[in-house]
């Protein structure tokens, strides 16, 4: 009866310790799937970001050229006054 019993809490045992690991590995796969969406979505914002930043850059660069440009204008039409 003994020996009945110590086969049995074996078997319980072992049964409980793969489906502890089955079920830890589970978690285990969707955490880093998790990891990797907050990743991917994070690169996405960044990229997002990079992208904005670079219109906004382009544009300013393209105003103030239009401005110095105008400038120039200005200045060359009061040099032709100072010449006649």
């Amino acid at each position: 009866m003994k020996k009945v019993f110590t086969v049995l809490a074996l078997v319980v045992f072992t049964l409980s310790t793969t489906s502890c690991r089955e079920t830890t590995q589970q978690k285990s796969e969707e955490a880093l799937e998790a990891v990797g969406n907050d990743i991917e979505s994070g690169l996405e914002e960044a990229g997002d970001a990079i992208e904005n930043a670079a219109e906004e850059t382009g544009e300013a660069l393209e105003s103030a050229g239009n401005e110095i440009e105008e400038e120039i204008e200005g200045t060359d039409d009061m040099n032709e006054n100072d010449d006649m």
